[in-house]
């Protein structure tokens, strides 16, 4: 599942879950909630391997969490960026199960917004 889940899709429990209960995708989250940054970037700024940044931001994207957008380099080496894609969750234990709540960011704010361009 990439983006937000539509009404017809909900975010996976587990996998929502399971992200959050990781140390790496929590750091990840919370350098990705400030700007967009590459899974380089990423991987500088929480001080982990490049290639653990590359797996917890793919289980944090099948999650939900997290989206990707595509950072235009004016050399034409295209990279891919993250950003935390939502402001809360909410998990709710009553009546015999759990329910999971995500709330989005204000997308108003992001409106009429080209993709990103970078020099070298």
């Amino acid at each position: 599942m990439r983006g937000w889940p539509t009404e017809d899709e909900t975010a996976d429990l587990g996998s929502v879950l399971g992200a959050l209960d990781d140390d790496a995708c929590r750091e990840i989250l919370e350098a990705a909630s400030e700007e967009t940054l590459t899974a380089t970037e990423l991987s500088e700024q929480c001080d982990i391997p490049t290639s653990t940044a590359y797996r917890k931001v793919e289980k944090l994207t099948e999650a939900g969490l997290v989206e990707e957008k595509v950072r235009i380099n004016t050399s034409g080496k295209h990279a891919t960026e993250y950003r935390t894609a939502f402001d809360d969750v909410v998990v709710t234990v009553a009546d015999g199960g759990v329910e999971l709540e995500l709330t989005r960011p204000d997308t108003e704010s992001n409106i009429g917004s080209a993709a990103p361009i970078a020099g070298d």
